[in-house]
Formats: structure tokens, C-alpha cells, sequence
């Protein structure tokens, strides 16, 4: 008799601890998934890809401020590159890109996206 009821806490032990791993894989995925909403916010570059001047900048940096979901914007004439950071909800990188190079005489300016298996390494929000 004893020996049956070492095998029963055994296997009630053993099933306690495969449902809390379930229960916490569960948990992990839910919280890692990405959770976009209002105040999310994403980096996004272009590179303009053609020399430009401190008055060229600072047209860039206005045009950009005053896209739907631009909050922050920084725009450096040496390198030619201008970093944002934009609401995904209200707005998207590439067309704020395209708009962008169609708007103003910058026709070069491309947005840079990371390769696939950089993504992957990163936030998830990465957009």
C-alpha cells in the first residue's frame, strides 16, 4: 500500500509541475507578443543619399514634424540622415518615406529597414 501512494504524490508532483511550465509558457508568449496601440512609438530612418545643407535639414526636420503620428525628429547634414520616431497606429514609415521624396527635391531619400535576421534579434515593434 505504501508503495502505490509514493507513486500517486509522484505523479501528482509530476503533473503540478508540467501544468505551471504550461501555464508559464503560456505567460511568455503572451507578454513578449508585440502590443501595438496609442502609445507606441517606432524609430524610423531615411537616408537622403545626396548632399544637403543646414537649410536643407531644417526643411526635412518641418516636413517631418508635421506628418500624423511625428513626434521627435533629428536630421544630421554631415551624413545626410534623418531619424524619427512616429506613432504605427496614426502613420507609416514608408510612406512618410515616400512622401517624403515626392514632396520635397530629395528623390534619393530612401528609408532603411533591417535585414530579416536582424529583426529578429530586436523589439518586436520594429516597424
Amino acid at each position: 500500500m505504501q508503495k502505490r501512494t509514493w507513486k500517486r504524490i509522484a505523479l501528482g508532483l509530476l503533473s503540478v509541475f508540467l501544468a505551471a511550465v504550461v501555464v508559464l509558457a503560456v505567460h511568455i508568449w503572451w507578454v513578449t507578443r508585440p502590443h501595438i496601440d496609442a502609445s507606441t512609438r517606432v524609430l524610423a530612418r531615411i537616408d537622403i543619399r545626396q548632399p544637403m545643407d543646414k537649410a536643407d535639414a531644417d526643411r526635412i526636420t518641418s516636413w517631418l514634424y508635421r506628418q500624423k503620428g511625428v513626434d521627435h525628429v533629428l536630421v544630421n547634414p554631415q551624413t545626410a540622415i534623418a531619424v524619427f520616431s512616429f506613432a504605427p497606429v496614426q502613420n507609416d514609415g514608408n510612406r512618410i518615406a515616400a512622401g517624403l521624396s515626392k514632396e520635397l527635391p530629395y528623390k534619393q531619400a530612401r528609408r532603411v529597414l533591417s535585414a530579416a535576421s536582424e529583426m529578429r534579434g530586436s523589439c518586436p515593434a520594429g516597424y
